[in-house]
């Protein structure tokens, strides 16, 4: 049975709170993503391999797919 990939991802800016659904890129990591409320520049965690798995309530497809970093 394939498992099925979510797409769609609520990313929850740390500095100001702010959250927004997202679509994410299906095959690729995404390393930068500005907050639209407060401007906010956000960056992967150390050992993270994309804002997704870093701020979003879903970790990034490559990831998904693996079970593990993609990185």
């Amino acid at each position: 049975m394939k498992n099925t990939i979510l797409l769609q991802s609520t990313i929850t800016c740390p500095h100001c709170g702010r959250q927004k659904e997202e679509r994410m890129p299906e095959d690729a990591c995404q390393y930068f993503y500005e907050c639209e409320h407060c401007g906010a520049i956000l960056r992967p965690r150390k050992g993270d391999c994309c804002v997704f798995c870093s701020y979003g309530s879903v970790v990034c497809p490559p990831v998904q797919q693996k079970g593990k970093g993609c990185c």
